[in-house]
């Protein structure tokens, strides 16, 4: 655990208060698939809930991901007859991440994964089905990523709302968290938010969900803590400026991964839609603007972000073919892409050299080591097994893709009930957080994140940090 240097010196302005004129139960800091799944278990436990949104129209970092939600023993999987477990999720964690994970986190993750999409699909109506176009790859060792068919993170998101209005949960819109209050025991009081007009208002509360994002959007902690992404493009919400974790840390609370994130390689320009991991699982390769492969596709999700954007221009191109086209289209995005006429077309390799304007002789140099690994049954120049794949060929397609930064994956310390630790191992009494307030299971760097893991800790956790706050508030009402 770690704490925020920087940070220090403002936890001397932590103000202690107990009175105030009205409190509510329990308030729910963040309006995303987290902030929404907290609000709804919370009062599906029979709580009165108050989530507060800082954007006059709920979007944030779900209404921009894919929807999709990584997920082990769920009722889909067993549908579907395919075989997956907690006990396996959570190996694949630890593996992923070499064993430097919060295994406590990785544990409550895996185990709850499950249990949270069943319970998305059957209180919140959500149809999640597993998506077997998502193969097992990139650490999810089985078919376990979860989507919405025909639909993204933007619909996901809508539809919660939609949900939290018929489970009667209050909504303020507009509304920022600026500090927290605390009471004689150190236990969360109460809060100040700031209004749409304004002006400001404190009250009291019984418990406290932070679930505003992470800080990707805040230059100066993205600089302090991944410096290698100090002038990265970034592909999320501007409202992931990390107030709750300064405000978590205001109180003592530890941290944890603060560099750690998810990068992604396959942001086309100029479109701005990310290509879903199919592509490359289905046999896509990437090639730099000199013709070029440099990096092994299949390895790390994340990291080749760092690769992409470390080629000449910032630049290069996914390369794949009509058959991988047809077999990703049910994705909204590369349906999208198409219907935009976004993928150049070559029914040759000179012919794509031509529309990619890069050399012929490298391009075939590339496609040439590609048929060699694979006649060979080794690794290509750059690491990849082609067994059992299948190579590009013509008629190919290429959309032009850059890297960008879309989420972190550090946050405050919690343990397996979403519960905020202190420096000390001590719990923050009535103080949850989850999503990007978080600390994740990605390790210490953007080498351990598995696909579909951001929405699968939002959801998660956000489910366990209203079901702790209720239960926390409940037990706080018992007598003496």
């Amino acid at each position: 655990m770690e704490l925020i240097g920087w940070l220090w010196q403002e936890r001397t302005m932590t103000r202690a208060r107990s009175s105030f004129d009205y409190t509510i139960p329990i308030v729910v800091v963040g309006g995303g698939a987290c902030g929404c799944a907290a609000a709804l278990s919370a009062k599906a436990s029979g709580s009165e809930v108050l989530l507060i949104e800082q954007d006059e129209h709920p979007y944030g970092t779900t209404s921009m991901s894919q929807g999709m939600i990584a997920a082990a023993g769920t009722k889909a999987q067993q549908a579907a007859e395919l075989d997956d477990s907690a006990e396996t999720f959570f190996n694949d964690i630890m593996e992923k991440t070499q064993g430097q994970t919060d295994p406590v986190i990785a544990r409550a993750l895996a185990e709850n994964s499950g249990p949270t999409v069943d319970w998305l699909t059957e209180h919140c109506e959500i149809p999640f089905e597993v998506d077997l176009g998502f193969k097992p790859s990139y650490g999810n060792s089985r078919y376990r990523v979860h989507g919405w068919p025909g639909h993204g993170g933007e619909d996901l998101l809508g539809l919660l709302h939609r949900r939290l209005d018929d489970h009667g949960v209050d909504v303020m819109l507009g509304c920022k968290l600026t500090d927290i209050f605390t009471d004689e025991t150190g236990a969360v009081s109460g809060l100040t938010i700031a209004q749409p007009d304004g002006s400001s208002e404190e009250f009291g509360c019984g418990a406290l969900v932070l679930a505003c994002g992470g800080f990707a959007a805040n230059e100066e902690m993205v600089a302090k803590h991944m410096p290698e992404l100090a002038h990265a493009r970034y592909n999320g919400h501007e409202g992931c400026n990390g107030d709750g974790i300064r405000l978590g840390a205001k109180l003592g609370a530890a941290v944890g991964d603060m560099g750690s994130y998810q990068g992604y390689a396959m942001l086309t320009d100029p479109q701005g839609i990310s290509v879903p991991p199919v592509a490359l699982i289905e046999g896509g390769i990437l090639i730099n603007n000199q013709g070029e492969r440099f990096v092994d596709e299949s390895k790390d999700i994340a990291g080749m972000m760092l690769q992409v954007v470390a080629q000449p221009d910032g630049y290069v191109w996914l390369v794949y073919d009509e058959k991988i086209e047809e077999i990703s289209l049910y994705t909204n995005e590369i349906k999208e892409l198409k219907q935009l006429n976004a993928p150049k077309h070559a029914d040759s390799l000179e012919s794509l050299a031509d529309v990619l304007n890069v050399p012929s002789a490298a391009l075939a140099g590339s496609f040439a080591d590609l048929e060699r690994a694979k006649s060979e049954s080794n690794p290509d120049s750059v690491g990849r097994d082609w067994a059992g794949k299948r190579l590009p060929q013509a008629s190919f397609r290429a959309l032009k893709v850059t890297g960008a930064l879309y989420h972190t994956q550090g946050g405050l310390q919690i343990d397996g009930e979403a519960r905020v630790i202190r420096t000390d191992g001590t719990a923050i009494g009535g103080l949850f957080a989850g999503g990007g307030n978080a600390r994740s299971v990605s390790g210490p760097a953007h080498w351990g994140y598995i696909p579909a893991m951001g929405l699968c800790t939002a959801v998660t956790l956000g489910r366990l940090a209203g079901l702790g706050a209720a239960a926390y508030c409940e037990h706080q009402a018992e007598p003496a």
